[in-house]
């Protein structure tokens, strides 16, 4: 099997809360790990990265040369992303071996117009957005792709049998009756006047909820400064997530 990704990593000395320079450099730290190797700190950058990861998700093979080495068949097995803009600041890469099973989330992609949402109004269910499936590196799908043309009435239903797969390679993690979308009727004038007249409770007549005097929390606590301790708390929590 041929596999067209490709990317170049260094080792990294940089540990710890240091690696903040790292990333104003636009620098992404890594850790490469797998069965019988040692954890390996890494970093790459962030364009070429994010270039990649575009390409790859968390399913596909990649090569990577760490310091002019012999490439690594790796997999991207988790990421960190910045809460704000959403650019990667950390990956973890997993190398495989091509002779040994392993487990991955694959995602499902849907393809096509269902009749009975485009004719007959309905709502098109998506149970899942990804299935668990063993199976060897190489034969490790990129997607499913799922073609829902095929609902063409409120009784039809995609399941994981419809995958098709080989199962002898590739074992999906899931019941073959499982199923992965449907079309549901739209509500009928009845049901969407009902909730219309349902009434609304008021939130002091919920169980459990106390309706609070404005400016003071059940102790008598004044939220202005609970508020500023709060906001606080979030920075603190936002900081160490970068």
């Amino acid at each position: 099997m041929k596999i067209e990704l490709k990317i170049t990593a260094q080792s990294r000395n940089v540990l710890g809360k240091k690696v903040d320079k790292l990333r104003r450099e636009n620098k992404v730290p890594a850790v490469l790990y797998g069965h019988n190797i040692a954890s390996m700190p890494l970093v790459l950058d962030r364009k070429e990265l994010t270039n990649l990861y575009s390409q790859s998700g968390e399913n596909t093979l990649i090569q990577l040369v760490v310091d002019s080495q012999k490439p690594r068949t790796v997999l991207v097995h988790d990421t960190q992303t910045h809460f704000v803009d959403g650019r990667l600041t950390h990956v973890d890469f997993y190398e495989v071996k091509m002779t040994e099973k392993i487990k991955a989330s694959i995602p499902l992609k849907f393809m096509g117009e269902a009749k009975a949402v485009k004719d007959l109004g309905g709502v098109l269910v998506k149970n899942v957005s990804e299935l668990e499936v063993e199976s060897l590196p190489a034969d490790l799908p990129a997607a499913f792709e799922i073609d829902i043309s095929k609902l063409q009435t409120f009784e039809d239903a995609i399941t994981v049998a419809d995958l098709g797969l080989d199962t002898s390679k590739v074992k999906i993690m899931a019941k073959p009756d499982d199923v992965l979308a449907k079309v549901t009727p739209p509500r009928t004038e009845e049901e969407l006047k009902s909730l219309e007249d349902k009434p609304v409770e008021e939130v002091s007549s919920v169980e459990g909820v106390v309706k609070e005097t404005p400016g003071e929390d059940a102790e008598g606590e004044d939220k202005g400064d609970k508020g500023k301790d709060v906001k606080k708390e979030v920075k603190a929590e936002k900081k160490s997530s970068e």
